[in-house]
């Protein structure tokens, strides 16, 4: 399933994907149309044995094409790097095969598995028992990790793909545009039932945010 973007950072990696794929458009038509006109031009000459313009253009031409990549692909990175300061840290932990998931902040934690108790409008193979909770337009800091093997912890609409490695905690800010629902999976080979370790992730705003913390301490 492909979702929408949902996060400014996903907005930035299409616009920046859209903006590469036309360059490499441009760069493959004119080099076909290059070819064809090689080919299909009959006149030769034999006495050319350099072009220095030539090649001075075929040299700084590619590098400007980079630069133009470059440019834009760094501030994408760095921003995604970027970590601001939190309003909620979300601890998780990925185990086989399961996600357990702790709010330091207000002293909540839970299990969740993949649910096949499925009703009509569910997903299969996405949904779970236990979603995550999530304020929507507020800044979430996600520390993962995992006690047995390599996990992984994806949501693609979110731009976010972080490795959960044993003894090692990684730490990845993102902030989630409208409430919605969003589904991620595993996505690191991690033993038989890989394909069963759904992330659900329930966005809302901040009022029903507060009251599902009174509701779930209660």
């Amino acid at each position: 399933m492909f979702q929408n973007a949902n996060s400014p950072i996903m907005e930035q990696l299409i616009l920046f994907h859209d903006y590469s794929l036309l360059i490499l458009i441009l760069i493959l038509t004119m080099v076909s149309y290059i070819m064809i006109i090689i080919l299909i031009n009959k006149i030769k000459n034999y006495y050319i044995l350099s072009g220095q313009f030539i090649e001075i253009v075929w040299t700084i031409f590619p590098a400007l094409i980079l630069l133009i990549l470059a440019f834009p692909s760094l501030k994408l990175l760095y921003l995604m790097e970027e970590m601001n300061s939190s309003f909620i840290t979300i601890k998780t932990l990925g185990n086989q095969w399961y996600w357990k998931y702790e709010y330091s902040n207000f002293n909540i934690e839970f299990d969740s598995y993949m649910n096949n108790n499925l009703n009509n409008m569910d997903y299969r193979l996405l949904e779970t028992d236990n979603r995550v909770v999530l304020p929507m337009k507020n800044f979430i800091r996600i520390l993962v990790s995992s006690s047995d093997v390599l996990h992984s912890w994806t949501i693609p609409s979110l731009g976010v793909k972080v490795d959960a490695v044993p003894g090692r905690l990684n730490s990845i800010n993102c902030l989630i545009n409208k409430s919605t629902l969003l589904y991620g999976q595993c996505s690191e080979i991690c033993g038989t039932n890989h394909s069963f370790m759904p992330i659900s992730i329930e966005a809302i705003n901040m009022n029903y945010f507060l009251n599902w913390l009174k509701n779930f301490n209660n």
